[in-house]
Formats: structure tokens, C-alpha cells, sequence
């Protein structure tokens, strides 16, 4: 089994193209003292993302990089990564991030960048999610926090939540339920790795006790 992140306070850096739903309830994690990271950089690749502003309001570095600047998708990761490191990011959470993640980024945090998906995993990947689950009609749904590798949606869970599917329901109202839910799992998950309880075993993640300087717990 291979140890995720040591025990530490998190340098987060959040890669957003939406609205910023997720960045909210981590800063309000942080603020309660229940998710121990700082929140180093907001980048997004829409100008006028919502999240942008977001960022700048609570006096965090927000950054649009524009995808169209550069000839190909290695370039324009090998750019975001100077730019993480330049903020000494350890760890990178994607919350609405809307570009498959291309093989610079994944090298430099390999096993280190974590995202958030509106359906349980390995259901449903990939976009509109909550109305896929409606057109399929399953009974439940919900959402995972899992470790991004080179799939698509589909690198080792690190937690679920489930949201019942209501006969009524709409992808919307389905998606306004689900986000409840990924307002809590998402901090959640990331404190699991400021405690240095994730570890990687092949695809599957295992969660060990709390370890500090003087052991484990």
C-alpha cells in the first residue's frame, strides 16, 4: 500500500468553470477549522466563471487560464503545473472542472488530485450524470469524491454519498439534492488526507487510523 499525503495542513489549489458551489463549502470547512488546508489558488479555464469571483472576494489568488492560448493540452497543463508549483500546491481539487485531465497534470500530482462526481461511481460517469440516473431509473443516486487517473470518472473512491431518486424527479431536482451532500462528503474526503489516513492499494483506497507526530490513533 502506498501513503497518499503525510499527516499535514493541505496547500489546496481548486480548478473550477462553474459556478463555485464546492469552493464555498470548502472555504466554509477551512473557516470552521474542520478541513486543515489553505486554499492557495482558484484557476479556472472560463473567463467569466462564477467561482473567479468567488475567489477574489475572499482574497484568494484566482487565475482564468485561457485554453485557447496555447497550440495543445500539454502545454497548457505544463503552464498550470509552473503555476501550482509556484504556489507550493500539494494537492488539487477538482469541483466543476469541465476539461479531461491530460498526462502533465497526472504526473506531477499523481495520485494527489481528487474530484468530485454527482453519481455513485461507477455509475453514470461523464456529463449530466443526475439526469442520466433519472432516464436509467435507478432508485438511488448520489455522489463520490474519488482520486482522478487517466479514465474517465473512474479512479480508486474515496467516499460516497447516497441520495434517493424521487418518482417526481427532474435531472435538476435530482442535481440540487446531490449537491448537499457533495457540500459535505468533498471536505470530509479532504481532511482524510490532511490526516494522512489515505493509502492506495491497486485501485482501491484504504483508510487507515489518525497519525500524528506521536503515532497512530
Amino acid at each position: 500500500m502506498m501513503q497518499v499525503t503525510p499527516a499535514g495542513r493541505l496547500q489546496l489549489a481548486v480548478l473550477a468553470s462553474g459556478r463555485g458551489s464546492n469552493f464555498d463549502a470548502l472555504c466554509q470547512a477551512i473557516e470552521r477549522r474542520d478541513l486543515n488546508a489553505d486554499i492557495k489558488v482558484l484557476v479556472s479555464d472560463k473567463e467569466n466563471a462564477p467561482a473567479l469571483d468567488k475567489a477574489r472576494k475572499r482574497n484568494i489568488e484566482a487565475v482564468y487560464l485561457n485554453p485557447r492560448s496555447y497550440n495543445n493540452r500539454d502545454e497548457y497543463e505544463s503552464d498550470l503545473v509552473k503555476l501550482l508549483k509556484g504556489q507550493q500546491v500539494t494537492v488539487v481539487a477538482l469541483a466543476g472542472y469541465m476539461r479531461l485531465v491530460g498526462p502533465v497534470l497526472l504526473k506531477y500530482f499523481q495520485h494527489r488530485m481528487v474530484n468530485i462526481h454527482p453519481a455513485l461511481l461507477p455509475a453514470f460517469p461523464g456529463l449530466q450524470a443526475q439526469q442520466q440516473a433519472v432516464d436509467y431509473g435507478v432508485k438511488y443516486s448520489g455522489c463520490t469524491v474519488h482520486i482522478v487517473d487517466a479514465g474517465m470518472d473512474s479512479g480508486p473512491i474515496l467516499m460516497q454519498a447516497v441520495v434517493p431518486v424521487l418518482p417526481d424527479d427532474s435531472g435538476d431536482t435530482l442535481a440540487e439534492r446531490i449537491l448537499v451532500e457533495e457540500h459535505q462528503i468533498y471536505w470530509r474526503s479532504l481532511q482524510l488526507l490532511a490526516e494522512g489516513r489515505v493509502y492506495i492499494d491497486g485501485r482501491k483506497t484504504v483508510i487507515g487510523g489518525y497519525i500524528d507526530e506521536k503515532g497512530t490513533h
